[in-house]
């Protein structure tokens, strides 16, 4: 569902590192033309393999950015929460979008048109280097997510992906954080997270509870995650 852009916009713009710097008259020109959407939960936002629109940016809700296997296997790259932007790779590269996008639950998300972006690409230096070094991030944590599923258990990418959840001591789960979308995450099958999460919990390192995971053992967690300090 489209609505017309209003000055909501504009805020949206200021927060998003690649516009940050924008002069007022260049941040305005961007809100004129950015397009809001608003989906429900399971609704694609874009497929895998489509011409790139543009730029989204998401205000409220979750998404999941996927790649889809010959035998139909999902494989979740990123969730996306409010204020992260994706796309950015094909937006920038002239390629078809990378991933699929669907929304976890209802999403309000924002579009700022391809054409749009490259006009101001060529009358901005700083936002080039600002996308510069996006996607050089944007590659390092593809690079660490090969790194885990080649090297690392199952076990150990569990370890890390709660601590990079966390919030405090605790992990708090979704409605939609179902342990299918953790083993999609993981690059594994529900039945091994399970017994992954048996296990650290009988190690005393979390406890599962049906609402959030506490994280008992900061620490011994690192050490199962093989995180360097």
């Amino acid at each position: 569902m489209n609505e017309p852009a209003s000055p909501r916009a504009a805020e949206i713009l200021k927060a998003v590192s690649y516009f940050s710097a924008l002069d007022d008259a260049a941040l305005d020109f961007v809100a004129q033309r950015t397009i809001r959407r608003v989906y429900e939960a399971g609704q694609v936002i874009l497929i895998e393999g489509e011409p790139c629109a543009g730029l989204y940016i998401v205000e409220s809700g979750w998404l999941k950015a996927v790649k889809i296997g010959l035998d139909g296997r999902e494989q979740v790259l990123q969730t996306l929460k409010p204020g992260e932007v994706f796309n950015g790779i094909s937006v920038f590269t002239d390629a078809p979008n990378q991933a699929s996008i669907s929304a976890l639950e209802t999403s309000v998300v924002w579009l700022v048109p391809r054409e749009v972006l490259l006009k101001l690409m060529d009358e901005h230096p700083a936002l080039m280097r600002q996308v510069v070094k996006e996607l050089a991030g944007r590659v390092m944590h593809l690079v660490r997510m090969v790194e885990d599923l080649s090297l690392r258990s199952v076990e150990a990418r569990l370890a890390r992906l709660l601590l990079e959840q966390a919030e405090g001591e605790s992990v708090q789960r979704r409605r939609w954080a179902t342990q299918a979308e953790m083993a999609s995450r993981l690059g594994t099958v529900p039945d091994v997270v399970n017994r992954a999460l048996r296990k650290l919990s009988e190690e005393g390192l979390i406890r599962v509870e049906r609402h959030q995971i506490q994280i008992l053992d900061q620490e011994g967690l690192k050490a199962v995650a093989q995180v360097m300090e």
